[in-house]
């Protein structure tokens, strides 16, 4: 799978607790040698519907009450992640 190319970089994984989601993403990158290597990386962000537009926008800052739904998806992602991961969260680059 070549994620991150061509702009068809698709998520691999999504966790959502109410308007808080963190999506993983799997990436080839190069590293130092020139060889390619699998890399996970996790993207978060709060939405939200804007009072003025009527459209969902996304935020990456959170209130107090938003804390404790964020600590569940980052938890999950990393879970996900480390339980997911053949090497590459310790990969040189």
């Amino acid at each position: 799978m070549e994620n991150g190319k061509f702009g068809n970089n698709l998520p691999e994984m999504k966790f959502r607790a109410g308007a808080i989601s963190a999506t993983v993403w799997r990436n080839t990158i190069k590293k130092k040698d020139g060889t390619d290597a699998e890399v996970r990386t996790v993207s978060f962000d709060r939405r939200y519907k804007d009072k003025e537009t009527d459209e969902w926008k996304s935020s990456k800052s959170l209130r107090a009450s938003d804390l404790p739904k964020a600590v569940v998806v980052l938890n999950k992602a990393y879970e996900y992640v480390v339980l997911n991961s053949q090497g590459d969260l310790a990969v040189e680059l």
